[in-house]
């Protein structure tokens, strides 16, 4: 790709810029592992980005742009709830990074929200700037989304519902939806649900959990409780592909086409699965710089690298041994990982899922191990009937 070294000592730079607009949330969702997980920094940060920190930051991303000569970036405007700040700060934020790229460098502009806070206003002035927005939800139906609780326990869903029905008049700025699957949820329910608002696209996310903090209805060894499967993510997810792979058109499924195009040759574009070097790094609210969110679910710090965008360049931050263990592939996993036949597409699973204290670190296998080989399988088998058939 332009601008980047070739050869053994190749340097992949930045190209997502994960940038907090608000560190607070107007949710309490039961599950979120950002508010009621071990890491609690969130609580000494700034609730909004000051103004100079927008501005600092817009100034490291076209430098980064500018030493590696990348042509385009992408920026998420992430919280908390970033709406939570209004349209404003957002709109500010992303003239600061295109006044401030080098020519020749686009940027694409998202936001990440739980939609309780959209209105038609709101909507057209970011549609009018070129955002386009995703949501969080878990499924299409009140029930469904019984955990998307307020602060003081009142359901999300009428709020999100309205924010649904927006973003369908403008699949434009509709990006599509992160859902955090609850196997206790019917995966057919959840699916169909979704599927009936017309996303783009749909992700669907493992619960942040590691072998020191398992997966709902697993046991302290990372084993499922019974009556529960051996492989009950992977078993959820399976019969999901098989609705979107025999239901005719529908959303991209995010973890599906990930999985397919690894199988065929492709390389990886999410921490999910793969082996691909992760392109993206967080500025928080203070201008701190750190490793993805998701290393918040593991232990106090985690994610953090004692760097500031005041302070520190984003090529100091490729440097720092978190991201570099992050961005070291099949280098930087365990032997049981580096000897699986399926590691070139499994990747080891998210790095965050394979924490473990008494190990004092991340070269394990995904707690996750079992159900992400029964859904590569699982695709991978389908795959091969539909060439067989051609």
């Amino acid at each position: 790709m332009a601008g980047e070294k070739t050869g053994p000592t190749a340097v992949v730079p930045f190209r997502q810029f994960v940038l907090k607009i608000h560190s607070r949330c107007n949710l309490a969702c039961t599950y979120c592992y950002i508010y009621a997980g071990p890491d609690h920094s969130w609580r000494t940060r700034p609730p909004a980005v000051p103004a100079a920190t927008m501005r600092q930051t817009a100034l490291r991303i076209a430098e980064h742009a500018r030493t590696h000569r990348l042509r385009e970036v992408r920026i998420d405007l992430h919280g908390g709830e970033p709406l939570l700040t209004g349209p404003g700060p957002l709109l500010a934020q992303a003239a600061a990074v295109r006044a401030a790229l080098p020519a020749g460098c686009t940027a694409e502009f998202g936001v990440q929200t739980n939609g309780t806070l959209l209105t038609p206003d709101t909507l057209d002035t970011l549609g009018a700037a070129g955002f386009r927005l995703g949501l969080s939800l878990d499924g299409g139906s009140p029930g469904l989304n019984r955990r998307r609780v307020d602060h003081a326990g009142r359901p999300s869903w009428p709020a999100v519902s309205r924010a649904v029905r927006l973003l369908r008049t403008r699949p434009e700025v509709f990006a599509g939806i992160l859902c955090t699957i609850d196997i206790t949820a019917g995966p057919a329910e959840v699916y169909e649900s979704l599927r009936a608002l017309d996303p783009p696209m749909v992700d669907f996310l493992l619960p942040h959990a590691n072998w020191s903090s398992p997966p709902p209805a697993t046991t302290g060894n990372g084993l499922p409780a019974a009556p529960v499967g051996r492989t009950p993510y992977g078993d959820w997810l399976c019969t999901v592909f098989d609705l979107w792979w025999d239901g005719g058109p529908g959303p991209r499924v995010r973890v599906f086409t990930e999985i397919l195009g690894l199988l065929l040759g492709r390389p990886s574009s999410s921490e999910a699965v793969g082996l691909s070097p992760v392109v993206a790094l967080v500025v928080d609210t203070d201008g701190a710089i750190e490793q993805v969110d998701s290393l918040k679910s593991t232990y106090e710090g985690a994610a953090a690298t004692g760097l500031d965008v005041f302070r520190h360049s984003f090529d100091e931050a490729l440097a720092h041994p978190g991201m570099a263990a992050r961005r070291s592939g099949r280098d930087g996993l365990g032997a049981q990982c580096r000897g699986c036949a399926l590691v070139e597409v499994c990747g080891g699973g998210n790095y965050a899922h394979r924490y473990r204290a008494d190990t004092g670190g991340f070269r394990n296998p995904s707690v996750y191990c079992a159900d992400l080989e029964r859904l590569i399988r699982h695709i991978a088998a389908r795959l091969d009937a539909a060439v067989a058939l051609n």
